[in-house]
């Protein structure tokens, strides 16, 4: 009996050794893609009930990951991580015009705490002012868990 691999490559290199244009299999179809990235988005994801270890490692992801966005001058990127009713308080051009980049350097997830669907993050941001360079600062935020993700209140 003939074991086939399961793994993504594997299904890959059965495709992609397929000839005549027929392809077999699983994912021979569109559909079986789309299931796939269905799937691979839900373990990516974050839900109210999860752990509060999986809770805290998420939110300071995504936390630091905006937070690079920014340092980078991204304000537009760093918009996208907004939650739904922030977005709607505050349009992405008066986002833009409140938040000025360019003088931050590094930002670190110090600690995340959570409680159900909200997450308190303190934020340790170092940045220069015009005498002093590297000045490091606590800063707290506010997140919540919503369709499968993590999202910052911004107020």
């Amino acid at each position: 009996m003939r074991f086939m691999r399961l793994t993504l490559q594997g299904a890959l290199d059965r495709l992609q050794a397929n000839k005549g244009g027929r392809r077999r299999g699983f994912f021979a179809s569109r559909a079986a893609w789309l299931a796939l990235g269905v799937v691979l988005a839900g373990c990516a994801g974050i839900r109210v009930d999860s752990s509060p270890d999986e809770k805290q490692k998420f939110v300071a992801q995504r936390a630091e990951a905006r937070w690079n966005l920014l340092i980078k001058g991204d304000v537009a990127g760093a918009y996208e991580y907004l939650s739904a009713g922030s977005k709607a308080a505050t349009p992405l051009d008066q986002y833009k015009a409140r938040i000025r980049p360019g003088s931050w350097r590094q930002a670190k997830a110090e600690t995340v705490d959570c409680e159900a669907e909200v997450c308190k993050v303190t934020m340790a941001i170092t940045y220069d002012a015009k005498r002093m360079k590297g000045i490091e600062t606590p800063l707290m935020e506010t997140w919540i868990i919503e369709k499968g993700s993590a999202w910052y209140v911004f107020r």
